[in-house]
């Protein structure tokens, strides 16, 4: 009877412990999931949801329809490798360290994701990180070597180097789809980042793209021939036009024998589709081939307009190829969250780390704070909170990303972060965001495409910008009646109220984020001591 009563409570105790892990595992698994997609100079002119000008995204547009779209998403700093650096601190790139794409990455930085695993987060990233071969907060991770290759890429794993056979954008969602079928841990709310090479220069589609977007044509930007009139040394000293500085061989797929029959003047640079196999290359050179004879013969009777045009082709059919398939690849993402029920409960943002320029002044590239290059896409669904097809004109910054996440995970983000939450744009509470103006600092200078250091800050309605180190020139830009952002009013005497009232904001929004002149020429004092200026 005794040993009776002892099995008995033994079975009572069990289950209620039982029980208790049950609606502790419940409970856990109802904070939201976070899908972070993130692709490389995505520009937002290249989404269909923005402009369906240049290329159909239906993939990408689903998470605008069923989510919302941010028309005024900006960076802080657009350059790879110091947009990442934001994204993962939270904070502007003069205090988190990662002014550009030469220095390192201070690994004393405490990131959003260590913080999210610390708090009980499964956390993974797959793809393109761009700077450090170790990211901390992360489960697991299988991320390309710098800026990696589109065809069969190289991946740095937790257990060593690999080389998989295939096209990148492909192989990054097979990563990661295996992750979530074999490794999540179910118990857990997780935390993925999902991250593409594509569409990075130097923009090599997969064969299933090439051999349609080669056959298109695509709509010339208006301001495609800008002569840099009316604004200032930087932009017209820049050195990403597309006549003058794109090269053949790399950018456009002229083969080396043809740039050098034809006595082009052309840098030379790293040939990526020397990766090929056999096989990928006779596909390859089934298609570039006539493209490089037509060219071939065309070359002699071409005027700079004529060629110009034609390299803008060229790279916008290579360009937009690759996002094809960057727009497969989403879909395939979202219908494994349909298909395994995870959708209600995830929270999924599709960005890039900057825009780009399609040609818009003459340019590939981005670096600038014109709005090409500055703006930056911003698609968000998560079911039950936000209203599906809602648009949001508001001041926002990748800078926001790191305390949105923990607030929508319920962690407390550290106080030295400087962004602000989405979450009242998220739950439609508009009149609780305040912000009117954001704030933007570049930095590398004197490097690739020559843009100018650069400081300052966006208003709704202006955009207020100071070229310094080696020049000292201030541009200002009403931007709604000059969205195209050609002519600068600086020096406009009916402009002359909204030019004090932007350098007030200036001022004191770079005492907000603790910046200063001080502070840059300790930086321009970094590249003295690594020699890269006198």
């Amino acid at each position: 009877m005794k040993s009776g009563f002892n099995l008995l409570s033994l079975i009572l105790l069990l289950s209620i412990f039982s029980c208790t892990d049950e609606k502790s595992n419940e409970k856990e698994t109802k904070r939201p999931n976070i899908v972070f997609i993130m692709s490389d100079d995505h520009a937002y002119q290249a989404i269909s949801a923005y402009s369906d000008k240049l290329i159909q995204t239906p993939n990408i547009d689903r998470i605008a329809n069923e989510g919302i779209l941010f028309t005024n998403a900006s960076v802080t700093n657009s350059i790879c490798a110091p947009s990442r650096a934001v994204i993962l601190t939270g904070k502007h790139s003069h205090i988190n360290g990662k002014i550009d794409n030469l220095t390192p990455f201070d690994t004393t930085n405490v990131t959003f994701p260590q913080i999210l695993q610390k708090a009980g987060y499964q956390t993974a990233m797959f793809g393109k990180l761009h700077f450090g071969n170790n990211p901390k907060g992360f489960d697991e991770f299988k991320i390309l070597p710098g800026q990696g290759d589109y065809y069969n890429p190289k991946f740095i794993t937790q257990k060593g180097d690999t080389t998989i056979q295939g096209y990148v954008t492909d192989i990054t969602t097979d990563l990661t789809l295996d992750w979530m079928e074999k490794r999540r841990d179910t118990t857990k709310p997780f935390l993925l980042m999902y991250l593409h090479k594509a569409p990075h220069r130097s923009w090599l589609p997969a064969k299933r793209h090439y051999t349609e977007f080669t056959k298109k044509t695509f709509p010339l930007p208006e301001t495609l021939f800008d002569d840099y009139a009316n604004r200032g040394t930087a932009a017209a000293t820049a050195e990403m036009n597309i006549l003058k500085h794109m090269t053949y061989n790399y950018d456009n797929k002229v083969y080396p024998e043809i740039v050098k029959a034809l006595n082009i003047d052309d840098r030379e640079l790293y040939n990526p589709i020397e990766r090929m196999t056999p096989e990928q290359r006779a596909s390859w050179d089934s298609v570039y081939g006539p493209i490089n004879e037509d060219f071939k013969k065309r070359y002699p009777g071409m005027n700079d307009s004529t060629l110009m045009v034609w390299k803008y082709q060229r790279y916008m059919q290579d360009y937009l190829g690759t996002i094809a398939a960057v727009d497969e690849n989403v879909g395939r993402l979202l219908d494994y969250l349909d298909e395994e029920g995870l959708t209600e409960n995830t929270l999924v943002v599709y960005t890039s780390d900057q825009g780009f320029y399609l040609g818009e002044h003459g340019w590939f590239d981005k670096r600038f704070m014109y709005d090409e290059s500055f703006k930056t896409p911003l698609l968000i669904r998560w079911p039950h909170v936000i209203t599906p097809k809602t648009t949001s004109e508001e001041l926002v910054q990748n800078l926001d990303f790191a305390q949105t996440f923990l607030e929508v995970a319920g962690v407390k983000a550290p106080d030295d972060m400087q962004g602000e939450s989405l979450m009242p744009l998220l739950k439609g509470e508009t009149e609780k965001w305040d912000r009117d103006a954001v704030y933007y600092h570049y930095y590398e200078y004197p490097a690739e495409h020559a843009v100018k250091r650069h400081y300052g800050i966006a208003t709704k309605n202006f955009k207020l910008i100071h070229f310094y180190y080696d020049v000292d020139e201030w541009e200002l830009y009403d931007r709604k009646k000059d969205p195209l952002e050609m002519n600068n009013v600086y020096d406009d005497p009916t402009y002359a109220e909204t030019l004090a009232q932007m350098k007030e904001k200036l001022t004191s929004i770079r005492e907000k984020y603790k910046d200063s002149d001080a502070l840059s020429e300790q930086y321009i004092d970094i590249y003295k001591d690594k020699g890269l200026i006198e």
